[in-house]
């Protein structure tokens, strides 16, 4: 984003500036304090194990020992007493330097069976900001999203508007511009909220918000580099049915390890309110790099139980060979009486598979 700046190109997202201020999280807590945005109880940057035992018995067991330049899940250890800090603190610093190039640490308290919800928001270039409403992302493996819906089962009215509206306090203390995510831990017994971080792009999951609001996000966000407004303003921006996203992973869905190879055999159904988006195909190669996501399936219903029938529908038919894959996996979340009740938490997979 900075060479384009530098040579005359405009960057489709926010400004360096912008992303900046948000990419470190130990910065970004401290900005949404500043703002009014609740965070979880935790510490700036610690470099040292004593500091760090110390703050750990202030904030109280269990914490999460967190990368500060981190994301995806990536350099966080969940530690239940003083016995786990030391090798908590070398493995999430070990990673972090590893995966990020930063081995900044920090340490939150760790809130137990949490919700993970997250608010999509864009802002323009003519100082206008609007949100598109939430995505639920608490059905999770190894702190990386599984299964995203929108609308969350858990929201009140009242706390869907307190959460969006301090979506767009954030958004709008850094001049945000073109499509971000603020995401938050929300507590699954009092309803209370947290920042977490803001993503300063657009998200695998932006498809459930597509779905349900009938917008093409990222012909908005061309739209907004390009000096044009949202296409609707708040009040115009309408909600309808349920939106279910399953990522498609290439891994053993019960090792969660991953399974390179040749896929030998593709079939992807066609279906009424059924997307797949993907770019594997018949002989593709899946090699052992990167993040092993082969397709995201979404569907839309005018109701949560029918946005559950139809992914059922298409996953049933959809057919992967040659590698492992999670479609197994979904199916039974998906058919989990906790699922189709909402009880979805981060310990889903966990606790009842």
């Amino acid at each position: 984003a900075t060479k384009c700046q530098e040579n005359g190109i405009i960057f489709i997202g926010p400004s360096t500036d912008s992303m900046q201020k948000m990419s470190l999280k130990v910065e970004s807590r401290n900005l949404a304090k500043e703002t009014g945005v609740p965070v979880i109880p935790g510490t700036d940057v610690i470099d040292n194990l004593e500091i760090l035992k110390e703050k750990a018995e202030e904030i109280g067991f269990p914490i999460m020992v967190k990368a500060s330049a981190g994301g995806g899940g990536i350099g966080m250890e969940l530690v239940n007493d003083q016995a786990g800090l030391e090798k908590a603190f070398k493995m999430a610093q070990s990673r972090a330097k590893a995966y990020f190039g930063n081995p900044a640490i920090y340490i939150e308290k760790f809130v137990e069976e949490p919700r993970h919800i997250e608010i999509q928001v864009f802002g323009d270039k003519h100082g206008n900001y609007i949100h598109l409403g939430e995505r639920e992302c608490s059905i999770q493996r190894r702190h990386q999203k599984v299964i995203e819906e929108s609308p969350s089962t858990f929201l009140t009215p009242e706390i869907r508007k307190e959460m969006a509206q301090a979506a767009l306090k954030l958004a709008k203390a850094v001049n945000y511009e073109n499509a971000g995510t603020v995401e938050f831990i929300v507590n699954s017994k009092t309803g209370d909220f947290y920042f977490l971080e803001m993503n300063t792009r657009l998200q695998v999951e932006h498809p459930v918000t597509e779905m349900v609001t009938g917008l093409d996000l990222v012909k908005e966000q061309i739209n907004i580099a390009s000096g044009l407004s949202f296409s609707l303003s708040q009040e115009n921006i309408s909600f309808k049915g349920n939106a279910i996203e399953c990522r498609i992973y290439a891994e053993d869905p019960l090792t969660f390890m991953p399974s390179p190879g040749k896929i030998t055999e593709l079939f992807i159904p066609v279906l009424d309110n059924f997307r797949v988006d993907s770019a594997i195909y018949q002989d593709y190669t899946v090699t052992p790099f990167y993040d092993p996501l082969l397709a995201k399936v979404v569907s839309w219903g005018n109701n949560r139980q029918e946005a559950i029938n139809t992914m059922l529908k298409g996953l049933s038919e959809m057919k992967i060979e040659g590698i492992k894959t999670n479609i197994e996996l979904h199916k039974k979340v998906l058919q989990n009486i906790a699922f189709i009740e909402g009880n979805t938490t981060t310990d889903f997979l966990k606790k009842y598979l």
